[in-house]
């Protein structure tokens, strides 16, 4: 498995106009969670979908929480602060339920998982320029899947290039007036439409407990391990990996309507009335108009367009995404 990084000085022509330059946005709707202590790493290797136990100090990387039928309940970025220490960030309106799931399953391993969301403010940066603004903000920038703690705060780049800043309640302002000094303040909405066009979903509350990973192209970003033990859902993620076909997969979408709710369905004239998909994410583009993330059926991808929120809704344009998406004609297969 690999991941992609992914700039806005390096995404296709195609679709709306990318501004340039650095971009710092307040990212509230991003939650904190935090696991410490001896068991940390063997507790999440047993929870997550991704190889937590191989990660290095400083190391990060996408991974996901699923339920026992193997359906996503959360996706996180994971961040490795130390050799006892993790912390995630998840959707904020999944934090709290996230925290009291993973705790109910602690038991007697020497671990504690708290909710910080409310203890900090996270900020998101990106763009061109993006770590040159951060090492003359901070004297210091992570690589993408790496992490940092400098004047307080973390700094953690994602896998596709963009960068979480989590800074304490009380040096906050003092690094949101640092960040804004070498980097164009803009919406929340800017730092994830740049997440949508990576081709990362985001699972929410509306959109929990629907998708198999690989649906959600979770295994092309690197949020999967295949060779790993056991974790919830695991033996449904790899059958669909080795003897399934997937029917449905995570494709971008240019609309000109403003961002449709998350969990919008799609039709196509194939399926008449019946919805052929749903939305994932959305936001704002930069030139106009709406990019959004949706799970969609592989046979609604043929002419005629897919329709937003109705039937006769708007047409969806399909815009491309940084990395390829197996063709659904054959199961994969283990090596033996």
């Amino acid at each position: 498995m690999t991941s992609t990084q992914v700039s806005a000085a390096s995404l296709p022509a195609a679709g709306p106009t990318v501004p340039s330059g650095a971009i710092v946005a307040a990212v509230p709707d991003l939650g904190t969670l935090v696991f410490e202590g001896a068991d940390a790493a063997s507790f999440l290797q047993g929870q997550l979908s991704n190889d937590v136990s191989a990660m290095a100090v400083g190391a990060a990387q996408w991974t996901s929480y699923n339920s026992p039928k193997g359906r996503m309940l959360a996706t996180l970025l994971l961040w490795r602060a130390g050799p006892a220490s993790f912390r995630a960030w998840v959707a904020a309106d999944l934090a709290p339920p996230l925290r009291k799931r993973l705790a109910m399953f602690v038991l007697r391993a020497k671990v504690t998982v708290s909710d910080r969301t409310a203890e900090s403010r996270r900020y998101g940066v990106a763009g061109p320029g993006a770590h040159d603004a951060l090492q003359a903000a901070f004297g210091a920038a992570p690589e993408p899947s790496q992490g940092l703690t400098v004047a307080g705060c973390q700094v953690v780049g994602t896998p596709d290039g963009r960068v979480i800043v989590d800074a304490p309640n009380d040096v906050a302002e003092a690094t949101e007036r640092l960040l804004a000094a070498h980097a164009r303040n803009v919406p929340a909405e800017h730092w994830h439409w740049l997440g949508i066009r990576a081709g990362v979903p985001v699972i929410t509350g509306p959109t929990q407990d629907l998708f198999v990973p690989q649906a959600a192209n979770w295994d092309l970003v690197g949020g999967i391990n295949f060779r790993k033990g056991c974790y919830p859902g695991q033996e449904i993620v790899a059958r669909m990996q080795y003897l399934g076909r997937m029917k449905e997969r995570l494709f971008a979408f240019h609309v000109e309507a403003r961002p449709p709710a998350t969990a919008t369905p799609l039709y196509h004239a194939t399926f008449g009335a019946q919805a052929c998909g749903i939305v994932v994410n959305a936001a704002t583009a930069p030139g106009g108009g709406s990019d959004l993330l949706a799970v969609v059926q592989w046979s609604a991808l043929a002419d005629p367009a897919l329709h937003l929120g109705a039937p006769d809704g708007p047409t969806l344009a399909p815009l491309p995404l940084p990395y390829d998406i197996p063709a659904p004609s054959a199961a994969n297969r283990p090596k033996l």
